[in-house]
């Protein structure tokens, strides 16, 4: 006895259809700022992932409209348009909140507090990774890493940080999100939506007052090695091994010779490399 297709669950369907274009006033807006992306490069495709940026910050995220528009603008198939909008994850293909809530899980920042900021939050909004409040104001996402380890664990709200976060801190700032109370990014500008923020990523100025001067650069914490390869800080103090020289009073400034351990842990003990009575080698074969 054979199964029909209906009775197995399975929908044959017709084939999907072309996207709909957008309407023309939409699409003439979209085509002169298109235009001014196109100018910036020799070759017209390069201009394909602010293109992207651009139509996602029509709609709040990519959509089949927005890439046959891609295609049509720098004459290349949907397909090509296709495979460089399901790569890049900055481009969203379902709708998105306001605010793209992003909890960094990756190594440090997990082991610093950012499972357990992630678990809180997954909890606190009722939504699960890549999902929408129902309120539409904030999408949550876990993300492998921000780039900011050295302010672990690290927040990000459409690609704004907020740094050394716990549990705690990042419940008041969705919830501030989501009641419209002004929130201010550890570093960078102020937020603005995320259509706002895509439309910025395309390439065009962010227009509002003082919001450029806002925007730093790394924080003091990333800035650490490049001040001490200036000369710029002051000498570190030497701690001595256990057992060692009591330290220095504090109103004396130590000099550290090159030979010196300039750690804020123990000196460096001995090792094989260092230890006549042990010196390095290969390790001999089971039963030499």
């Amino acid at each position: 006895m054979t199964t029909s297709s209906s009775e197995r669950g399975v929908s044959l369907g017709m084939p999907e259809l072309p996207a709909p274009a957008y309407p023309d006033d939409v699409r003439a807006r979209l085509e002169t700022d298109a235009r001014e992306v196109i100018a910036r490069y020799p070759d017209s495709r390069s201009a394909l992932l602010p293109l992207l940026h651009l139509v996602q910050s029509e709609e709040g995220h990519v959509t089949r409209t927005g890439m046959r528009f891609c295609a049509e603008t720098l004459g290349l198939t949907t397909a090509e348009v296709t495979a460089v909008a399901t790569f890049y994850t900055m481009y969203r293909r379902r709708p998105s909140g306001d605010y793209q809530v992003g909890v960094c899980t990756n190594t440090l920042c997990a082991v610093m507090g950012g499972d357990a900021i992630f678990e809180t939050l997954q909890e606190h909004l009722g939504v699960g990774n890549g999902e929408t409040t129902g309120d539409g104001k904030v999408t949550l996402e876990h993300i492998e890493c921000n780039a900011a380890c050295d302010f672990a664990p690290v927040v990000m709200v459409n690609w704004e940080f907020f740094d050394n976060q716990t549990p705690g801190s990042a419940k008041r700032l969705v919830d501030d999100l989501r009641e419209g109370r002004p929130v201010q990014p550890t570093r960078g500008a102020r937020l603005c939506t995320f259509k706002e923020t895509a439309r910025i990523l395309a390439g065009f100025p962010d227009e509002r007052p003082g919001a450029v001067e806002e925007s730093g650069g790394a924080g003091p914490a990333s800035l650490v090695g490049l001040r001490l390869a200036r000369g710029e800080t002051a000498p570190a103090r030497v701690v001595h091994p256990r057992g060692g020289p009591h330290e220095e009073p504090q109103d004396r400034v130590h000099e550290p010779s090159p030979a010196e351990h300039l750690s804020s842990h123990d000196a460096p003990q001995d090792t094989s490399a260092s230890d006549p009575a042990h010196p390095a080698g290969p390790a001999a074969e089971e039963g030499e």
